[in-house]
């Protein structure tokens, strides 16, 4: 077999069964309509907390029994339990929870030398296209002049902050300046925090309302002020973008993946 090069989908005749977890989210919903909508693509099972009780749901069991890719928009705890249970059958997981902690990324990517996994924080198209220009921003731009703020707005519902999307972007901008985000990150500024250091990268966090997912990145100098920012104004965005990953990461071989690998923005 020809070896596909990244971002290349394998045409098959028969339409790829798909499984989604957490199916009675919000998330779960716009999923299970987006795999619905795509005709290469066969749902095949739906479940939730093993106490849910939804019209057509099943467990966990019977849905990575049935299925070829799970898509999973849940909790971390819940993605890092799947991916070890995922692991023995064999299924693939597009995996789409944030704020995981090192233990369950540690899971994660254990289960990720058994089958392959798509594991990312955002999965829009246009997110992951700003992470590349941040990067490049934060190369180009001397630490000593500019000064790094990321900004996030989510919906009042949402648990974890800052999201695993502002996170991205400050991998992004940390990366490109050649230094390690755990050494720079400023997470929250209150009562007298001193000068700003050079090459720290702060965040800034808003919750309320219903808002799907604003993010910003400010380059600030003393005389300029440079913004990138991507503002979402539905989920169905990042189903789609799970949907396409799911595609994607069936027949792959093992390994943990993101969405760099799938658009083909991550090097062959």
């Amino acid at each position: 077999m020809a070896r596909r090069k990244p971002g290349e989908t394998v045409l098959s005749a028969a339409p790829i069964k798909i499984a989604v977890a957490g199916a009675l989210g919000r998330m779960g919903q716009a999923v299970t309509a987006a795999v619905q909508a795509d005709p290469t693509l066969d749902l095949v099972a739906r479940f939730d907390r093993p106490e849910a009780e939804g019209q057509g749901l099943v467990t966990a069991d019977e849905a990575l029994a049935a299925a070829a890719v799970v898509i999973d928009f849940t909790t971390p705890a819940a993605s890092a339990a799947l991916a070890q249970r995922a692991g023995q059958r064999g299924v693939a997981l597009v995996i789409g929870a944030t704020g995981a902690t090192d233990d369950q990324r540690a899971a994660i990517a254990s289960a990720a030398t058994q089958i392959p996994i798509v594991f990312a924080g955002n999965y829009s198209l246009g997110l992951n296209m700003l992470m590349g220009l941040v990067a490049q921003a934060a190369r180009a731009l001397p630490a000593e002049t500019y000064d790094i703020e990321i900004f996030e707005a989510h919906h009042r519902h949402k648990v974890d902050a800052p999201s695993g999307t502002a996170l991205m972007l400050g991998e992004a901008a940390a990366k490109g300046r050649g230094v390690s985000l755990s050494q720079v990150a400023r997470r929250a500024r209150d009562g007298i925090t001193g000068e700003r250091p050079v090459n720290e990268i702060g965040f800034s966090v808003l919750r309320g309302g219903g808002i799907v997912g604003e993010h910003s990145v400010t380059f600030a100098a003393d005389d300029e002020i440079l913004t990138l920012s991507h503002s979402a104004r539905d989920r169905g965005l990042f189903a789609r973008g799970a949907v396409a990953a799911a595609r994607w990461v069936a027949g792959r071989p093992p390994g943990l993946y993101d969405m760099q690998d799938v658009l083909g923005f991550a090097k062959a």
